[in-house]
């Protein structure tokens, strides 16, 4: 099904939260063959069809149109919903944007669905950001893809050791770089006299840290920061609005915490796209946030807290070396880290114009669109997909992560999977969200209580 310059690629994403979303959608319109090397100023694509797989994470209309990235049709679906209509549409790129096991679960009934027809497209996987756990059970279970991408030079490195340590084929690693870093370098310190004021951001994630204590400790310490710089502006950049999830669960919000405190005036709550915030930071501050790559490609200073120590449980360990470890104390003095560029470059960011590889940032995905070039004009069509776990490699395991998406050892739906000859009527709908709201609460109001409850 190789496109021609008639009739550009048509791509299919398939996400499962609004950040996933962001990196499928952003990935498709710089991977497909013709796109280019620049970035489009546009990233709506005019043959980008967008599936979000229902579940806990799905994001809401509120935070698909924060992520700013348009697609010609958006629906919510299953995974059997999906594997349908993959069968009743015809894609030459198929974006898979998914934790491991969604994209193992696909990968498995996708093969079925598509076993008696080499016309597939090309299938792509990959990662949101930093990969900082779970790298072996997280990759294995992409495996299967005819990309993996990987957003660094140290990321496919480490990628193509885990498949070839076990047997595995890693000719699908192919390195790129995250989609979303761009904007305007920093310009250096901010003037103080100029009308905007300096602005310092800690960037908050969901889960990172996960006890109230820490969420607490961290909260104090920005607010601590906007009382010690009254001329400051201090900004807590949030993902979620309360309600809403994201890729991880987020049982403890910080706009609640907040609640019990006396906010300076030159403190603020905000959100958005994280670029745009970007535009107006002077020092962005975080625990483990991709966010610090994105401030690191254009020069913000940028600090990685070691408050709560440096620790894989919280994802800054990824960032030894960088020269951005910090602690709030040090930043309360005036301290401003340098980043060590060696590191910055194995990292897929482009501060200075330069990508790992050592081209320009813009021409990070050249390789990714000539392989996929190359797939789509392959003659016969493309082999079978191959996952490394069957269930004669990994029996014990393999059946419940296809069971989670009512698939059966062999990928076919299992009986009783949701119907997709239909769409869903009103009410049905009304029920889907009143049960996603209702696990929304007993995540962020129940559990908490019930677990305080059990350390009396």
């Amino acid at each position: 099904m190789p496109a021609s310059t008639a009739n550009p690629p048509r791509i299919a994403v398939l996400a499962d939260s609004d950040t996933r979303w962001k990196w499928g959608a952003l990935t498709a319109s710089r991977i497909v063959p013709g796109s280019g090397s620049g970035v489009q100023a546009d990233p709506a694509l005019p043959a980008l069809d967008g599936f979000l797989l229902r579940g806990r994470a799905t994001p809401t209309p509120r935070q698909l149109a924060e992520v700013g990235v348009r697609a010609d049709s958006l629906r919510e679906v299953t995974a059997v919903e999906f594997l349908r209509a993959m069968t009743q549409t015809s894609y030459d790129v198929l974006v898979l944007a998914l934790v491991g096991g969604g994209v193992q679960a696909v990968l498995h009934g996708l093969k079925r669905v598509w076993e008696d027809s080499p016309d597939r497209p090309v299938v792509v996987t990959g990662y949101v950001g930093v990969v900082y756990e779970k790298l072996a059970d997280g990759l294995l279970l992409r495996h299967g893809a005819d990309l993996v991408l990987a957003n660094s030079r140290q990321d496919a490195e480490r990628f193509r050791a885990v498949y070839e340590g076990v047997g595995a084929d890693a000719s699908s690693v192919t390195e790129v770089a995250l989609p979303f870093l761009g904007g305007a370098p920093y310009s250096g310190e901010h003037d103080p006299a100029a009308e905007r004021p300096y602005t310092v951001v800690f960037a908050a994630q969901p889960s990172v840290p996960e006890s109230r204590k820490d969420r607490t400790y961290l909260l104090n310490r920005l607010v601590q920061h906007a009382r010690l710089h009254p001329e400051r502006e201090v900004l807590l950049k949030l993902r979620s609005k309360p309600g809403e999830h994201t890729t991880h669960i987020e049982e403890l919000p910080y706009q609640k915490l907040a609640q019990r405190l006396d906010l300076p005036p030159n403190f603020r709550l905000v959100y958005g796209n994280m670029g745009e915030v970007l535009d107006r930071t002077d020092l962005l501050v975080t625990i483990s946030s991709t966010a610090a790559l994105e401030s690191l490609h254009r020069r913000v200073p940028t600090v990685v807290l070691s408050d709560l120590g440096v620790r894989e449980a919280l994802g800054n360990h990824h960032f030894v070396g960088s020269g951005c470890l910090a602690s709030w104390d040090q930043l309360d003095a005036g301290h401003r880290p340098t980043p060590d560029e060696e590191w910055v470059s194995r990292q897929g960011v482009a501060a200075g114009g330069t990508s790992s590889a050592g081209g320009s940032y813009a021409s990070s995905w050249d390789v990714a669109r000539e392989r996929i070039a190359k797939l789509l004009d392959r003659p016969g069509g493309l082999p079978p997909l191959t996952p490394y776990y069957t269930p004669a490699t990994a029996p014990g395991y393999l059946p419940g992560i296809l069971a989670r998406h009512h698939l059966g050892p062999d990928g076919s739906p299992l009986p009783g999977a949701p119907a997709a000859d239909r769409e869903p009527g009103p009410v049905r709908q009304i029920v889907r969200r009143a049960a996603r709201g209702a696990y929304r609460h007993g995540v962020q109001r129940v559990a908490p209580v019930i677990r305080r409850m059990g350390e009396l």
